[in-house]
């Protein structure tokens, strides 16, 4: 499709605690950096067809997402497609599996701007320095909050 922005981290919380918080959409903006907010969100756990709008802020650019939920197998695996405006698409992918005492959380995104291949330039010039640094800083935050939570119990 486009550009992909891959990162993993290691996470001190069981599989099920990890799961719970990236799959509810009213939590996004407590580790998604670029987040700014949430609409549409479905009643009860996101499942295959579940649909939701987001809003985003990368570089100073709004960003507006429908996003579907085309994978889910708790507490494992969801993938996600998204569609903003001027044709743009994205796709998420969570991968998770227990690591130790904890969760190793893998996530992909992969995006197409518009605009075909001068898009597509300008997509990689984008992605190689927010995309990426931002996922280190979202999963590094989605860490912090779950290893934080757990010193709280």
């Amino acid at each position: 499709m486009g550009d992909v922005v891959s990162q993993s981290i290691e996470i001190d919380a069981p599989i099920e605690e990890v799961w719970e918080l990236v799959m509810d959409p009213d939590r996004l903006g407590e580790w998604v950096t670029i987040h700014r907010d949430v609409s549409e969100v479905p009643d009860g756990e996101l499942e295959k067809g579940s649909r939701f709008r987001q809003e985003m802020k990368l570089k100073g650019v709004p960003l507006n997402v429908r996003w579907e939920v085309t994978e889910c197998r708790r507490p494992r695996r969801a993938r996600w497609q998204g569609t903003a405006a001027a044709g743009a698409k994205a796709r998420i992918a969570y991968d998770l599996k227990p690591s130790g005492s904890g969760t190793r959380f893998d996530y992909e995104n992969e995006f197409e701007l518009p605009a075909g291949k001068v898009g597509r330039l300008a997509g990689r010039a984008f992605n190689a320095v927010s995309g990426d640094r931002e996922a280190k800083r979202s999963l590094a935050r989605l860490k912090d909050l779950l290893e934080n939570a757990a010193d709280d119990r």
